[in-house]
């Protein structure tokens, strides 16, 4: 299982096994956050009378543990790794790169204890204290420079999707949070300043998580199938159509706002043309495992890359409907979003960053996964947790909807949004249990690596 030298000098392995180990850890954070935050609906929060740990402020936690503490590492690892094997060029500097490795994750610990003390921002999904905002932008913008020399270096040679997708990501990402953390904040008030922060926080799905967990599905699925991507014409396609249109997607997430009409008709035609564009990114993975299903039988990380791709073609089928003006007059403001937000951060690249994790790990410590059993299990819990949690959010958002469209006193709306939160609250404990079994696995593989593992072991790439 070991590799060569020019693999060993071309990929910065400690970085990746970094971020990747760092990042498992987050999502535990990030989940038990989210577990915490759900008790209070069901009046059993555990923390009433201690305001460092109030719901609003957990809340902020939890979300930003999400998206810049465990899928940020989490991709940030994966890079490190896809961009060298898919360009023959290394980083710019593997020294910078640990150095934004170090000083990102202060930050990230940073932003966790500013906001639990109260000095959080805001703003929605850019509750980062402000005062780390320029830090924080400085060193996103120092990863992106060091990731994307490899690329510049290798511009001359036809590029792989992949690459297109990630180098897209690394120019729009640094603009994407500039935009979302500092235009509304210190420039545009009111409704414009709204309609800015609507692009941030479908930006930062749509520009940063979408391209590169995209991405990460076309480099390790034909590894894993041992046989090509079904279409790179169709992957192409997909491509254009997220540049395309998901810039414009924004204000849908404030339809019947102050904003003007037009932009969020525009919002509209844009949400549901890039929700039919990208039906190829999910036709091109069905049909490469579908070449041969007896490979998605046998390995729980086809089944999370899989299992990830359905509940993509969901949320698109999802997103391209709520969007609409009638739809909207039912379920905003209510659970459904929730739901919604949840599936796609969680149910697609959540999944398709732990199908990574279960494919490297092992490689980077060189050493079999400890537990093929508890591999199983957290897949298992975490495809039932997530399932039952969209299915009852979105009907909980019915409910709520209809009732308020009614003009039902709002207590009764909360009366009967009880059994939901209750069914909410069970789903989220078996994704926290599908974590803890995620984090036993890993820490056991990495202690049976420091016990057994020979002192000149190399690292191991297996075929990748």
């Amino acid at each position: 299982m070991s590799n060569s030298n020019s693999e060993s000098s071309l990929v910065p392995y400690g970085l990746v096994k970094a971020h990747l180990l760092i990042s498992v850890v987050f999502v535990f954070v990030a989940v038990l956050g989210g577990m915490t935050y759900a008790m209070q609906f069901i009046d059993l929060y555990p923390f009433k009378a201690v305001e460092w740990f109030s719901p609003g402020r957990v809340r902020m936690v939890h979300t930003q543990a999400v998206a810049y503490a465990w899928i940020a590492n989490a991709f940030f690892g994966i890079m490190y790794y896809m961009i060298p094997k898919l360009t023959n060029h290394r980083v710019l500097s593997e020294k910078l790169g640990w150095v934004v490795f170090y000083v990102y994750n202060v930050l990230i610990l940073a932003t966790v204890v500013l906001i639990l003390a109260g000095f959080g921002q805001g703003l929605e999904w850019a509750e980062t204290p402000r005062v780390l905002d320029p830090f924080i932008a400085i060193f996103v913008v120092l990863l992106v420079v060091n990731l994307v020399t490899p690329m510049w270096k290798a511009r001359s040679k036809p590029f792989y999707v992949s690459v297109w997708y990630i180098l897209a990501a690394l120019i729009w990402t640094p603009l994407v949070y500039v935009m979302g953390n500092f235009l509304p904040e210190y420039v545009y008030p009111g409704s414009g300043g709204a309609a800015i922060s609507s692009m941030y926080i479908h930006d930062l799905v749509g520009l940063f998580v979408t391209p590169i967990g995209t991405a990460m599905v076309y480099y390790l699925l034909p590894v894993l199938m041992k046989r090509p991507i079904f279409s790179h014409a169709l992957s192409l396609i997909g491509f254009w159509g997220l540049a395309f249109f998901y810039p414009m997607n924004s204000t849908h997430h404030y339809l019947y706002s102050p904003i003007p009409m037009w932009s969020q008709y525009a919002g509209i035609i844009a949400s549901v043309g890039v929700h039919i564009v990208v039906y190829t990114v999910v036709f091109n993975i069905v049909a490469t495992i579908a070449s041969d299903w007896k490979e998605a039988i046998k390995s729980t990380e086809i089944k999370f890359l899989f299992t990830g791709t359905i509940c993509y073609l969901i949320t698109c089928i999802q997103c391209a409907i709520q969007v609409t003006l009638s739809v909207q007059s039912i379920i905003h403001f209510t659970d459904w979003v929730v739901g919604h937000s949840h599936f796609v951060l969680f149910g697609v690249f959540s999944f398709w960053a732990f199908a990574w994790i279960y494919y490297l790990i092992p490689r980077l410590l060189n050493t079999a996964i400890y537990s093929e059993s508890l591999k199983s299990w957290h897949f298992w819990l975490s495809t039932l947790g997530i399932f039952i949690m969209q299915f009852d959010l979105l009907s909980a958002g019915l409910v709520q909807g209809y009732m308020w469209k009614n003009l039902a006193p709002f207590i009764d709306t909360v009366a009967a949004s009880m059994p939901f939160w209750w069914v909410r609250a069970f789903s989220g404990m078996l994704i926290f249990v599908a974590q803890v079994l995620l984090m036993i696995n890993i820490y056991m593989t990495w202690k049976q690596s420091r016990d057994s593992a020979p002192a000149n072991a190399n690292l191991a790439t297996a075929g990748a």
